[in-house]
């Protein structure tokens, strides 16, 4: 079994180029004619130029574009994989589950509590090596943004575009993230799991505490990182472009504030680690940390290791096509079409 690639892909858009070369070509040879056809009868312009050819501009210009295609694809490095290995790696895996309740927009981390979160796990993302992530986000209900992966270029593409409106149903249901991470992960037994849950922690919807020891039941670790002040900010929000702040049925401003004991309680009923985002740092280090520690589990992957330039037939070819192209003039030779190899008495 063999898996063809170009190493060099990006020079591929460079064919977007022959389309056009062929449209400029036909349009240069209409207004060729068109010029030709003010000189008088096309047939008998023809007759005073005996060296014109009308075929053979066209055939140099069709060998030059399967010169120019052919050169392409040689510097796009056409390759074959020529041998299959299996490449066992170690790592755990890893469940981020991050709030994303309008609460999270608070402003007593800068720029705010989400955006914050958002650049460290991305600095955190590019720390891992063999691990596999996934990504959910939770407010009132929990969502499964990335699946398990180790494809940790979209895990960061994804995680960009996180925001509040993207979960209907505000709140912060801190259980039902821990629920969804548990079903998230790798069946089996004996796998080394661990989640990451960021959130202010102001849960209103379910029992994280219950939700965590059936976690820890299942073996799994979960480590909390409480982001926000204990002393509580109002939520700000945009009105008609203007700055204004959450407020609740009655019209009063909703205060946010950090409930650190619940995501302590979290944390402790499965053997994971608390930690308080700070100013300078959010606090995924010591969290990284401890994720270091875990034991590693097997994480299998098959891919092609080893490749074989398979350019040259194309250089080859691109090569005579360009000697052919030379080598035909744009007219007929005189001195070639005297020469006859066969001749005839009429």
């Amino acid at each position: 079994m063999q898996l063809f690639r170009f190493a060099n892909s990006a020079f591929l858009y460079l064919l977007l180029l022959l389309p056009v070369m062929i449209l400029l070509w036909i349009l240069n040879e209409r207004r060729k004619r068109k010029a030709l056809r003010k000189f008088g009868n096309t047939d008998l312009v023809k007759k005073l130029m005996p060296e014109y050819s009308a075929v053979r501009p066209g055939l140099k210009f069709f060998f030059s574009l399967l010169a120019m295609g052919l050169i392409i694809l040689v510097l796009a490095r056409p390759q074959f994989g020529s041998k299959l290995e299996e490449v066992k790696k170690q790592g755990v895996e890893v469940i981020i589950a991050l709030d994303v309740s309008n609460s999270m927009l608070a402003e007593d981390i800068q720029p705010d509590r989400l955006t914050r979160a958002k650049q460290a796990l991305n600095r955190l993302i590019d720390k891992l090596e063999n691990d596999r992530i996934g990504l959910i986000v939770f407010a009132g209900d929990a969502y499964t943004q990335i699946p398990i992966t180790t494809d940790y270029i979209s895990a960061k593409m994804f995680l960009s575009s996180i925001s509040p409106e993207m979960v209907p149903k505000q709140g912060t249901a801190i259980g039902s993230a821990i629920a969804l991470g548990m079903r998230s992960f790798t069946p089996g037994e004996d796998k080394s799991r661990a989640m990451i849950i960021i959130t202010d922690g102001e849960n209103h919807e379910d029992d994280p505490v219950a939700a965590a020891e059936e976690a820890a039941r299942a073996g799994i670790v979960i480590h909390t990182v409480g982001i926000g002040s204990v002393e509580g900010v109002p939520v700000p929000l945009s009105v008609g472009g203007r700055k204004d702040y959450l407020k609740d049925h009655e019209g009063n401003t909703v205060i946010t504030k950090l409930d650190e004991e619940t995501l302590k309680k979290i944390a402790v009923s499965t053997s994971g680690t608390y930690v308080r985002a700070g100013v300078t740092s959010i606090g995924l280090d010591e969290v990284f940390n401890e994720i270091r520690k875990m034991k590693k589990q097997d994480l299998e992957s098959k891919m092609y290791t080893e490749y074989n330039d398979q350019f040259r037939i194309f250089a080859i070819a691109a090569l005579i096509f360009l000697i052919a192209e030379f080598l035909i003039m744009d007219r007929k030779n005189r001195k070639l079409a005297d020469i006859k190899l066969f001749r005839y008495k009429i």
